[in-house]
């Protein structure tokens, strides 16, 4: 029996990189796709029980939402990334604890001395 709702509906903002989530008890949340990328339910991002501190992702966005049967979502992001299936336990537990989720996240890239600005790449003229 599933301990979460089952999600409803899903709005890709990408005007101002937000995914809007719609779950069956009437929630509705609004997740950052930088949150959803650095909180990626994927292999590459959890690693082997140590997660992977992702960094620069400010300004990504999601390129597509692809449905996984009628439990999951795999979401293609514009920096490439495409590996994670958020199910919607995921996507709940996501939501759920999106205030909690964030600070700890804020804490390690602070802790870690890293960075959400994006990478630039330097454009150099000489004349």
């Amino acid at each position: 029996m599933n301990t979460h709702p089952n999600v409803t509906a899903l709005k890709l903002k990408k005007k101002s990189r937000l995914l809007e989530i719609t779950f069956s008890d009437g929630s509705q949340h609004s997740l950052s796709c930088e949150f959803l990328r650095v909180h990626s339910p994927s292999a590459e991002v959890h690693g082997h029980g140590k997660p992977v501190l992702v960094t620069h992702k400010k300004d990504v966005n999601i390129r597509a939402i692809e449905p996984v049967g009628n439990y999951a979502v795999k979401l293609i992001f514009d920096d490439g990334h495409d590996t994670g299936l958020y199910s919607w336990k995921v996507l709940w537990d996501l939501a759920s604890n999106q205030t909690t989720l964030w600070e700890q996240y804020l804490a390690r890239l602070r802790a870690e001395k890293a960075s959400r600005e994006p990478l630039i790449a330097m454009n150099i003229k000489y004349s």
